[in-house]
């Protein structure tokens, strides 16, 4: 069938890795000929890249399809990713699903979709994530004034809550040539930074023989790209020879996204992490040392089987006393084909909740500090969007920031006088 007027539309669950992958297939859609329509709009053609994080990934797929299929009943879906390698079979018994792919097969979506139409037979294509081993680069693109690009997949850690192994496969990426090449081309597109995303992306080079730290330093040389970011890295990982060079670096971002998951060595040790927490402390302090300004995230997940209440308080404790400025709180679920499914001792649900809400606090409350150690502060402001008279950016240390202006200065970097935490934003003025 031919593509031309064919309307797409896609929506994506979980990662920024998954949102480029998704960015780079709706890319060559268009360039075949198909229309990309917002999720919620008729098409012709919807695919959903789905996530194995959390537990209601069923129900998600069933109600965005139910969904899909109320706006246009003569559609085909197509459901990717993570999901998808998990539990193919579960995904094609959804009424309305056309085609499943796995972890290796959605780079090819565009060999399968056009010879499906919406009376067509599921087809399911997932094949054994243990033989994946090709890199598929993707950065996101046209829809941010930051391009996240995607420098490697998979992990080859073993722990005990986690499926994306099972889900993307052991570690991989390119060469430290062909990843530049890629940057290259977003540093002729216009964009202001770029985020570097993947699974575990301190493993970077493993396959190769380079590393993350030589990406970096490559990286550097970049021109036109005026901020690189670093979005999340292992903490044994994440060395001082990268610590230091991003302290001096003019275009490496003083920000770090650094998880954790526990505070507590023992359960660390349950969940088969490779790091206790005095590394973590070394690597805070060091980046703290270097860089006092440095804006530094932090996952955790509460609830993990074995858990006790003296181990959360551990957690709790030791986050509070942490020099970092937000958390991302996740609530363990259950997932199958995990080892920790399978752990004495789970935390009720209700408590988990509880957890979880103590956490949410102590983060509000980590943000609001660090921001307002910003106030009254000159800061350089990456403007992401602007509604109704409002700019809203990102500052170096990943601050965001409101001003109000009649004049739209999305994709503009410019200098800010910081006045007043408010919300979950700082305020500021532009300075003329």
């Amino acid at each position: 069938m031919s593509t031309e007027f064919r309307k797409v539309a896609f929506h994506t669950l979980g990662c920024k890795l998954n949102f480029t992958e998704s960015s780079m297939l709706k890319s060559r859609m268009i360039e075949k000929g198909y229309q990309s329509v917002k999720f919620n709009d008729k098409a012709d053609v919807y695919v959903i890249n789905t996530c194995s994080v959390t537990d209601n990934a069923d129900k998600e797929c069933r109600k965005i399809i139910r969904r899909v299929k109320r706006n246009n009943p003569n559609s085909v879906i197509a459901v990717i990713g993570c999901y998808a390698q998990l539990k193919p079979e579960i995904i094609s018994q959804i009424p309305g699903v056309n085609l499943v792919l796995g972890a290796e097969e959605k780079f090819n979506l565009l060999d399968h979709i056009n010879s499906i139409h919406a009376d067509s037979p599921v087809s399911v294509l997932n094949g054994d994530i243990k033989h994946v081993r090709e890199f598929f680069p993707s950065y996101s693109r046209g829809e941010r004034t930051r391009a996240f690009m995607k420098v490697q997949d998979g992990c080859d850690y073993k722990c005990t809550f986690c499926t994306i192994p099972l889900a993307r496969g052991r570690s991989r990426s390119q060469s430290i040539s062909n990843t530049m090449k890629v940057a290259q081309k977003i540093s002729e597109s216009n964009y202001k930074e770029i985020v570097l995303t993947g699974v575990n992306i301190g493993d970077f080079g493993k396959n190769t023989n380079e590393s993350f730290f030589g990406l970096v330093k490559e990286l550097e040389q970049l021109n036109d790209i005026e901020r690189i970011r670093i979005s999340s890295i292992e903490p044994n990982l994440l060395t001082d020879e990268i610590i230091e060079f991003v302290a001096n670096s003019d275009k490496f971002m003083p920000h770090f996204h650094i998880p954790l998951q526990s505070g507590s060595d023992k359960v660390l040790k349950l969940m088969k992490r490779r790091y206790r927490t005095e590394l973590y402390t070394n690597r805070i302090q060091k980046i703290k040392s270097m860089v006092p300004d440095c804006g530094i995230g932090v996952d955790v997940i509460v609830g993990f089987p074995g858990e006790t209440q003296s181990d959360f308080l551990d957690t709790y404790h030791y986050i509070a006393d942490l020099d970092v400025s937000y958390l991302h709180v996740f609530t363990y679920s259950e997932r199958a084909d995990t080892a920790a499914v399978s752990m004495d001792y789970s935390v009720d649900k209700i408590e988990r909740a509880n957890r979880s809400k103590m956490l949410h606090i102590l983060s509000n409350k980590k943000k609001e500090l660090f921001y307002t150690k910003h106030a009254n502060s000159i800061h350089d402001v990456l403007f992401e969007s602007f509604l109704n008279g409002q700019n809203i950016g990102w500052t170096k240390n990943y601050i965001r920031v409101n001003i109000q202006s009649d004049k739209n200065l999305e994709n503009k970097i410019e200098r800010v006088h910081l006045s007043n935490f408010k919300g979950q934003l700082m305020n500021g003025e532009l300075i003329i």
